[in-house]
C-alpha cells in the first residue's frame, strides 16, 4: 500500500469542496471494518495498560509520552497470532487506527494526575477524592473533543497541516499492513516484547523487600550500582570499607549522585535526542557537583535530604523553561496569528456530512460542559463561577493556538500556555493559589486533549477512516484510561498528600505548577535572596539560549528545556536519560548502513525498543510499589 496526498500546490490551490472530493475518490475506505467490538475492548484494554506506563514516567519526569505506536505495533502482533491459530482474523488497518486512537487517548489521561491535580492536593493540603478527581479530568479530556472537532476541518481537511507524530503512526500503519506476510510488524513486537521482559526483570530484581519476603535475596540486584561503596563488611578484603566519597563535605549519595541499575530512564533518554540528553547532564553537573553542595556548606540548604535540595533548586529551572517556552512561543508570531486566519472563500455544502462529526454535537457539548464545570468547580474546589465563566472562552483561544503548534511542529506548547494562563488567572483572582492551579488545569489539560485528539484523527484521515469512529472511540479511551489511571494514582499515593513530590514519588511537573503558583500569589519577596537572584539568572539563561536556538536554527548544543529539567529532576534520573542518549546516538552511527540484528533492534527500530523498555519496566516499577507499601508495609 502507498499513502495518497494533495501537493503542496494542490493544497494551496484547491478549495475545501475539492480536496474533500479527492480525498472520497482517492482515500476513504467506505465501510471497511473500523470501530468494532474487538478494536474498541482491545484499545480500551492496551489503553488502560500504557496510561500505567505513561503515569511512571510522569511521576518520575514530569513528561508523558505517547504511545500510539506501541499500541499499534501491539495489536498488530495479537490479532495476527490469533489468526495463525485459527481464532478470528488479522485486525485491519482501520480497526488499527480506530484502536490506536483509544489507546493514545487513554494514556494522556495521567497528564492532569502528575501536574495540576496533583499541585492542587499539595498547595491546599486537601486530598481531593477519587470519584472527583475521575469525573474531573474526564470531563476536561471531553471538552478538549467537543472544541477539536470543529477545528478538524480547517487544520486536516483544508490546510492539511502534518501533524508529525499523527503522520508516522500511519506510515507504521500502512507498512504494517502492507502484503507482506506482516514480518516487520512481527518483528517489532518480537523486538516490543523482549524489551519490556528485559526491564520488567530488571526491576522485579531491584525490589528488596519482595525477594526478601520470597527468600531470593541471593538474586537482588543493587538498586543503584554504586552500593558496593557502601557495603558495611569488618572483614579486611573490602578496599572501599569506610570510604564515603564526598563533595564539600557532603556524601555523593546524599547528592543523588548515583547511578541507577534500572534501564528505564535510559530508555526514556533514547526517545529524547543527544541535545537534551546532554543538557541534562551538563545542568545535572552543575547543580548537583557544585551548586548544591556548595549552598549546603554554606548554610544555604539547613537539611540535607532529597525534598530540601529540590525545593531550594528548582527556582532557577523553574523560570528557565517558563521564559524560554515563552519566549519560543511568541517568536513565533505566526504560529498565534495563522490561528485565527480564515480561509476566504463562500460557504459550500458539506459532501463529508455522513461520516464526521455533526456541528451541533460541539454546540451542545461546549456549553453543556462547561456549565457543568462551572458547577463542580464552585462545589468541589471553592473556584468562583465568574472565574469560570472567563476560563471558558479562553479555552477556544489557547487550543486554536496548541492546535496549529502541534500540527506545524508536533510540539504542544503546554508549558508555555499553562505559565500563560496561570499569569492571566493570577491577575483575575490574586493570592488564590487553588483557583489559580485549577483554572489553569482547565485551560491547559483540554487544549492538550484538542491537539492530542486532531493528532490521533491525522492518521485516519490518510488512510481512509471515518471521522465519526475517531470521535467516538476518543471518548471510549477517556473512559479507559480514567478507570485505570485514577485509583492506580491514589494507591501510590496512599491517601496522603505528603507522599506527592516526595522522593520515591517526585513528580516534577507538579512541583513547577506549585512554583508558579506560589510566585504569582506573593511575589518574589516571599523567596530567599538567594532563590531571587536563581529566578532572576535562570529566567535570563532561558531567553539567551532561546535567542540563540534560534540565530542558530535550532543547532545551539543547550537545550533550555533539558537544562531547566536537571534541576528538578534527581541527578540518577538526569544521568541515566542523558546515558541512554547517548547510547543511541553511538549506536546508530556504529551502525549505520549495516544488515545486522543489531542494527535493525537499535537503529531500524530505535524507538520500538525504547517504547517495550519503558513499558515493562514501568507496569513492574508500579506493580512493586504498589506491593511495598502496601501489601508489605
Amino acid at each position: 500500500m502507498s499513502i495518497k496526498q494533495l501537493s503542496d500546490e494542490q493544497i494551496q490551490s484547491m478549495s475545501l469542496e475539492e480536496k474533500d472530493r479527492w480525498w472520497l475518490e482517492n482515500c476513504y475506505k467506505g465501510n471497511m471494518p473500523q470501530l468494532t467490538l474487538r478494536s474498541a475492548l482491545t484499545g480500551m484494554l492496551i489503553g488502560g495498560i500504557l496510561s500505567v506506563t505513561n503515569l511512571y514516567v510522569g511521576v518520575k519526569t514530569g513528561w508523558t509520552l505517547g504511545v500510539g505506536i506501541t499500541s499499534v505495533v501491539l495489536a498488530f502482533a495479537f490479532f495476527k497470532i490469533l489468526s495463525k491459530f485459527g481464532v478470528g482474523s488479522e485486525i485491519s488497518i482501520l480497526e488499527n487506527n480506530a484502536m490506536q486512537s483509544i489507546a493514545t487517548s487513554a494514556g494522556y489521561m495521567t497528564a492532569p494526575l502528575v501536574s495540576s491535580m496533583a499541585a492542587y492536593m499539595v498547595i491546599t493540603g486537601t486530598m481531593i477524592p477519587q470519584y472527583q478527581t475521575m469525573v474531573w479530568i474526564s470531563l476536561l479530556s471531553l471538552l478538549g473533543v467537543f472544541f477539536a472537532f470543529p477545528l478538524k476541518k480547517r487544520f486536516i481537511n483544508d490546510e492539511q497541516l502534518p501533524f508529525p507524530e499523527g503522520r508516522a503512526a500511519g506510515v507504521v500503519m500502512d507498512n504494517l499492513h502492507a502484503d507482506d506476510g506482516g514480518k516487520d510488524g512481527m518483528l517489532k513486537a518480537k523486538i516490543l516484547v523482549v524489551g519490556a521482559a528485559l526491564s520488567a526483570m530488571i526491576e522485579f530484581l531491584r525490589s528488596e523487600k519482595l525477594l526478601d519476603h520470597l527468600k531470593m535475596a541471593k538474586f537482588r540486584l543493587p538498586e543503584y550500582w554504586d552500593n558496593f561503596l557502601y557495603v558495611v563488611d569488618n572483614s579486611s578484603r573490602n578496599p572501599f570499607r569506610g570510604i564515603v566519597p564526598k563533595i564539600m563535605g557532603t556524601p555523593i549519595k546524599d547528592l543523588s549522585v548515583r547511578w541507577d541499575s534500572s534501564i528505564v530512564m535510559m530508555a526514556t533518554g533514547g526517545l529524547m535526542g543527544t541535545k537534551v540528553g546532554c543538557s541534562l547532564l551538563i545542568g545535572a553537573l552543575f547543580n548537583y557537583c557544585f551548586l548544591v553542595p556548595w549552598a549546603i556548606s554554606q548554610g544555604i540548604i539547613a537539611k540535607v535530604g532529597w525534598k530540601d535540595i529540590n525545593m531550594w533548586l528548582l527556582w532557577g529551572g523553574v523560570a528557565m523553561m517558563t521564559t524560554s517556552s515563552l519566549y519560543s512561543f511568541f517568536a513565533k508570531p505566526e504560529f498565534i496569528l495563522a490561528a485565527f486566519k480564515r480561509r476566504k472563500g463562500k460557504k459550500r455544502k458539506d459532501i463529508l456530512a455522513d461520516i464526521e462529526l455533526p456541528l451541533w454535537v460541539s454546540a451542545v457539548g461546549i456549553p453543556a460542559t462547561g456549565i457543568l464545570l462551572l458547577w463542580l468547580g464552585k462545589v468541589w474546589f471553592n473556584i468562583e463561577w465568574w472565574v469560570t465563566v472567563v476560563a471558558i472562552p479562553l479555552v477556544f483561544v489557547f487550543t486554536l493556538i496548541a492546535v496549529t503548534s502541534t500540527g506545524l511542529t508536533a510540539i504542544t506548547p503546554g508549558g508555555a500556555l499553562g505559565k500563560l494562563t496561570q499569569l492571566t488567572f493570577a491577575i483575575l483572582k490574586p493570592g488564590d493559589m487553588g483557583t489559580n492551579i485549577m483554572t489553569a488545569g482547565i485551560n491547559g489539560e483540554v487544549a492538550l486533549n484538542a491537539s492530542n485528539l486532531l493528532m490521533d484523527i491525522k492518521p485516519g484521515y490518510m488512510l481512509g477512516g471515518k471521522p465519526r469512529h475517531q470521535a467516538i472511540g476518543h471518548c471510549l479511551g477517556i473512559i479507559a484510561g480514567a478507570l485505570v489511571s485514577v485509583p492506580v494514582f491514589y494507591i501510590l499515593i496512599q491517601n496522603d498528600v505528603s507522599n506527592i513530590t516526595s522522593e520515591s514519588l517526585p513528580m516534577p511537573g507538579a512541583q513547577i505548577w506549585i512554583a508558579v503558583a506560589k510566585v504569582l500569589a506573593s511575589g518574589l519577596k516571599v523567596l530567599p535572596q538567594s532563590t531571587r537572584v536563581a529566578v532572576f539568572l535562570g529566567g535570563l539563561a532561558g531567553i539567551l539560549i532561546e535567542f540563540f536556538n534560534r540565530r542558530a536554527r535550532g543547532k545551539f548544543p543547550i537545550s533550555a528545556m533539558g537544562l531547566g529539567l536537571s534541576f528538578v529532576l534527581k541527578f540518577s534520573d538526569c544521568w541515566a536519560m542523558a546515558v541512554g542518549s547517548l547510547l543511541f546516538w553511538a549506536l546508530g552511527k556504529g551502525l549505520k548502513g549495516k544488515s545486522s540484528v543489531s542494527s535493525k533492534i537499535f537503529v531500524d527500530n530505535q524507538e520500538t525498543t525504547c517504547a517495550g523498555v519503558i513499558a515493562g519496566g514501568s507496569i513492574m516499577g508500579i506493580i512493586l510499589i504498589i506491593i511495598e507499601q502496601i501489601v508489605l508495609k
